[in-house]
């Protein structure tokens, strides 16, 4: 069925929300440094205050159907991590010198952003985003999903009375209340930045809008865990990186390429942590109901638990089962357990020699999931670095659970965001976490230097002075 248009009316509408944009963001453009930071603790608190975010997280969880309260309301701490990186950083006025360059770079904001929020973190996008762009001076229109609008409106509602309390324009944060489709591609063309975290349609729709984008890819991580990998951390990080949400993020371990010599200890830790292992007649249940006849991750099994997951396809598990492992020996395309899972189902490999991991890492990104994330569980730094020249990722967590890594924690280094850019690997304009230098434009300012021009035979090295033709 072919797409409908805009109708007037939205047209008209977001044409409304712009110019109110347009108006707030001009407003605080000349904000200090101390202003600035001030609003963004002020929004940070309003949502991230632990009674707050607990209510928009279950609002969250149950205004979808996806996910689960406990592991929704975990995410809190990315709101805080990203606070805590931005209130580090200078975003007005000069905010670097390179002397013996000659450089000074000064801050300016982009201007109105069009953030399209995922129905998976209604709750977590907006302040998210929202305190990058009150840092870099910015402002935002939010376009919630359809399935978790409430929560969303809800979220920048509480944003913008913090504004209001502080004496800033409350426009510089607004929320789609009836959102389409059409309108979302309305707001994409029409603003300065597009920030789209959600479905691959809506990632391509931002930059086809012809506005500047920051989008994401698809996930489909995967963990080698070698033979110098401590077990019992592995399997207790894996749980905790499947299951927090119910697995319905990217990040979310789908994949474990486990070596041949801890294979069957690994997989029995893993039933400890609570997982519940297949049989052959389980598994070709579960593949029936989580893909369709072509091959499509169906969307009423995203993001649920282990158990309605079970029922949906045919048999029990007990209650006290937190994840769903599957035995595979097969990658590629037509190995559907091989791609991206969405849900607390995970598929394990063996493998016999590090440099058929390798292999298998590679195969499982061709089905899918490049430019994303995967990790190690290895003390063995070769393999980390062997990994890391050969993977078509982003990022790579090292004894880390992924979901809670990869965007940024407070035991690692990684930028805190809730946007992972998957570089050309996956469309994308960017590799790195999307984080502050995101959201603003910088204005190079360059003073004269003493000539730094090497000689010709140095430049050249051996190839100078010979013949070429």
């Amino acid at each position: 069925m072919a797409a409908r248009s805009i109708t007037p009316e939205e047209k008209a509408y977001a044409a409304e929300l712009l110019n109110r944009a347009r108006i707030a963001q001009k407003e605080v453009e000349n904000y200090d440094q101390a202003r600035v930071d001030r609003l963004c603790q002020a929004i940070g608190w309003a949502v991230a205050n632990e009674k707050s975010f607990t209510h928009l997280a279950v609002m969250g969880v149950e205004e979808s159907g996806l996910g689960d309260p406990v592991g929704r309301v975990s995410k809190r701490f990315k709101v805080m991590g990203i606070l805590r990186d931005v209130l580090r950083e200078k975003s007005v006025g000069i905010i670097e010198e390179i002397p013996e360059k000659g450089i000074i770079k000064y801050a300016k904001p982009v201007g109105v952003i069009a953030s399209i929020v995922p129905t998976t973190n209604p709750e977590l996008t907006p302040p998210g985003v929202g305190i990058f762009a009150m840092k870099c001076r910015d402002a935002v229109i939010f376009s919630p999903h359809p399935r978790s609008k409430k929560t969303s409106f809800e979220t920048v509602r509480l944003m913008r009375e913090a504004l209001k309390r502080e004496g800033a324009p409350e426009d510089l944060f607004q929320c789609v209340e009836n959102p389409s489709i059409p309108l979302s591609q309305e707001l994409m063309a029409i603003c300065d930045l597009v920030q789209a975290t959600g479905g691959q349609q809506m990632v391509r729709a931002a930059y086809s809008s012809g506005t500047p984008s920051l989008g994401v890819g698809a996930g489909n991580s995967t963990m080698v865990i070698d033979e110098t990998a401590d077990i019992a951390d592995a399997a207790r990080n894996t749980r905790m990186s499947k299951t927090s949400d119910f697995g319905s993020g990217c990040s979310a371990d789908g994949n474990l390429v486990v070596e041949a010599s801890i294979y069957d200890r690994f997989l029995d830790q893993l039933v400890k942590e609570g997982g519940y292992l297949t049989s052959e007649d389980e598994k070709n249940k579960l593949q029936a109901i989580l893909w369709d006849a072509e091959g499509h991750r169906t969307s009423d099994t995203v993001a649920i638990s282990a158990q309605r997951i079970a029922n949906r396809a045919g048999f029990s598990i007990p209650e006290d089962r937190k994840f769903i492992i599957v035995k595979e020996e097969h990658i590629g395309k037509e190995y559907l357990f091989s791609s991206e899972k969405l849900c607390v189902v995970l598929a394990i490999f063996k493998y016999s020699g590090f440099d058929n991991a390798l292999k298998m890492v590679e195969q499982i990104y061709e089905v899918g999931g490049k430019g994303h994330s995967c990790g190690i569980y290895s003390f063995n730094d070769e393999h980390v670095n062997q990994l890391a020249l050969m993977a078509p990722v982003s990022r790579i967590m090292v004894r880390q659970p992924q979901s809670k890594a990869n965007a940024g924690s407070f035991t690692n280094g990684m930028p805190m965001t809730s946007s992972l850019g998957c570089g050309t690997w996956g469309g994308n304009s960017t590799s790195e976490n999307i984080h502050l230098k995101h959201y603003m434009n910088v204005t190079w300012v360059s003073r004269p230097i003493p000539e730094d021009r090497p000689s010709e035979e140095e430049l050249f090295g051996e190839f100078y002075g010979t013949e070429t033709f």
